[in-house]
């Protein structure tokens, strides 16, 4: 459960602001969408391979 304290006098829009970064920082809308349809194991380990490389040649082209 997500609880956001809120000071005397704090504009509820600050308020909702505070909830929804906290809410984000959960992952539970991630998580949600990635449960909502199955993925094989060999699948999620290629992506996470293509996306390593893909990091690996930006890292390298900001050396350079």
């Amino acid at each position: 459960m997500i609880i956001v304290p809120i000071k005397e006098g704090e504009n509820i829009e600050r308020a909702l602001k505070k909830f929804k970064r906290k809410f984000e920082k959960t992952g539970a809308i991630r998580e949600m969408r990635a449960r909502k349809t199955f993925e094989k194991p060999s699948v999620i380990k290629r992506m996470a391979h293509e996306k390593a490389v893909y990091v690996q040649h930006l890292r390298l082209e900001e050396d350079q």
